[in-house]
């Protein structure tokens, strides 16, 4: 599924359980440091804050939609990687 489809599947199911106050997002992490990213230099180095993300910040974003505070966050897709560029 490209990421354009994932978009569009957010936001429709995000519309679709409004009625419900529940809210639907689409994390897209990058390069986050665990057994599957061996060297975390290499992909350390094309971000600007020189560094992987942990799986720690992943879980504090995911706890932090969760709450009753980020009720107005619905429908999105949010990017975690460390400002990524080519």
């Amino acid at each position: 599924m490209s990421k354009g489809a994932v978009a569009a599947l957010v936001k429709g199911v995000a519309h679709d359980l409004a009625s419900r106050r529940v809210t639907v997002n689409n994390i897209q992490p990058g390069a986050i440091g665990t057994d599957m990213i061996p060297d975390h230099g290499a992909a350390a180095g094309g971000t600007i804050l020189k560094r992987t993300g942990t799986p720690e910040e992943v879980a504090g974003l995911i706890s932090y939609l969760a709450r009753d505070e980020a009720a107005f966050v619905t429908g999105t897709g949010i990017t975690m990687d460390g400002s990524y560029v080519l």
